[in-house]
């Protein structure tokens, strides 16, 4: 089956962080025989900062970021048997998302695949006119990177006639154990972009933490945080391209999770830099949120905070062995449970299931 794919990049995880979630999911799915076009704007300096060239396993078509660009590339969806449209493209979303629907033809399968629901629920929330309410009634799915049953009980009460979470996960061949690169040393480190909605737990799990021991050593690493006022034991590095991930991640005694305000609300959504951090066989210490025992054990392939002063506490008393031991730990679990290889296969039954039944209609 041709899968037609609008997203925000395939090519570049800069101000992007779903990346390494199309990458895991749509080179599987090209294994599994699809034929992958993923459509990205040119927007937001994301060509000029690219982690890898257009793969072999997908076809890339780079637009401008103008109407007219938009409007060819969503022309193209009549082409394809699965039409996906993506949230958070960052250009024209409502308007590629009503235009690759229309355009698709009948038989084709239409999915939004939102990679931020809590975010995006919220809007339908504040909107009765939204576009993507008036949609949900022809879309056969709506495939979410994690949100568990709230996000499946919302999404159904606003007319979805499926949704279903793929969660995050890992790709082995690109996020593993490496050796300690100096850049990267530090007692915690943090990876994430500066947003509104995650600025504030950013202060309190990270930044006050590190004012709580002031001989110990934080750095973070993310776009967006060079304005911020941070305490002198803490250095910040910018965005960090994918191939510099598995070192950030295995350099430091420990990594930090943050999730975002709505999504740690919301709980059952870990951000791609759980997984990653778990394949690289980092210590990884998490906030706390609901559905966290799904992915991993706290206390043994995890370390749990609910607050600044448990990051600090943990900090403090953890050593290289127990950090190993914990790392270890978590990449045993994600590797026997949580790879793109297996939610592939769950995709992979989904379309084909659902292209069965499009065909017994047709038929009858």
């Amino acid at each position: 089956m041709k899968i037609a794919f609008y997203g925000s990049s395939l090519l570049s995880s800069y101000w992007n962080g779903a990346a390494t979630y199309y990458r895991g999911m749509l080179s599987e799915l090209s294994r599994r025989g699809y034929s992958i076009t993923f459509y990205e704007p040119d927007a937001f300096d994301r060509q000029k900062h690219r982690d890898i060239e257009p793969p072999e396993w997908a076809e890339v078509k780079v637009y401008p970021a103008t109407e007219e660009a938009m409007r060819a590339v969503v022309a193209e969806a009549a082409r394809a048997d699965v039409v996906v449209k993506a949230s958070g493209v960052g250009v024209f979303d409502n308007e590629l998302l009503e235009g690759v629907m229309a355009a698709s033809r009948p038989d084709a399968i239409r999915i939004f695949w939102d990679v931020d629901a809590p975010a995006t629920l919220a809007e339908l929330r504040d909107s009765t006119d939204h576009p993507l309410r008036r949609t949900l009634p022809v879309l056969d799915f709506v495939l979410t990177y994690g949100g568990g049953p709230p996000v499946i009980e919302a999404y159904e009460g606003f007319g979805a006639r499926r949704c279903i979470p793929i969660y995050n996960a890992l790709d082995p061949s690109t996020h593993h154990p490496v050796p300690a690169d100096e850049r990267f040393r530090a007692d915690l480190s943090f990876l994430g972009n500066r947003l509104p909605d995650r600025e504030a737990r950013v202060e309190q799990f990270f930044l006050e933490p590190a004012a709580r021991l002031p001989n110990r050593s934080f750095l973070i690493g993310g776009n967006g945080w060079e304005t911020k006022g941070m305490p002198s034991n803490v250095r910040h590095i910018g965005h960090v391209y994918t191939r510099d991930h598995n070192a950030f991640n295995t350099s430091p005694l420990a990594v930090l999770n943050i999730a975002r305000d709505s999504m740690a609300t919301t709980g059952y959504s870990p951000a791609t830099r759980v997984f990653e951090a778990a394949g690289a066989g980092a210590c990884l210490i998490t906030d706390a949120w609901i559905g966290l025992e799904l992915f991993l054990k706290e206390g043994e392939e995890v370390l749990v905070a609910r607050d600044g002063k448990d990051v600090a506490d943990h900090v403090e008393v953890l050593n290289p062995e127990r950090a190993k031991a914990i790392g270890d730990a978590a990449r045993r679990r994600i590797m026997a449970e949580h790879t793109y290889a297996r939610r592939g296969a769950e995709v992979d039954v989904i379309l084909r299931e659902a292209a069965s039944r499009k065909r017994e209609r047709s038929v009858a």
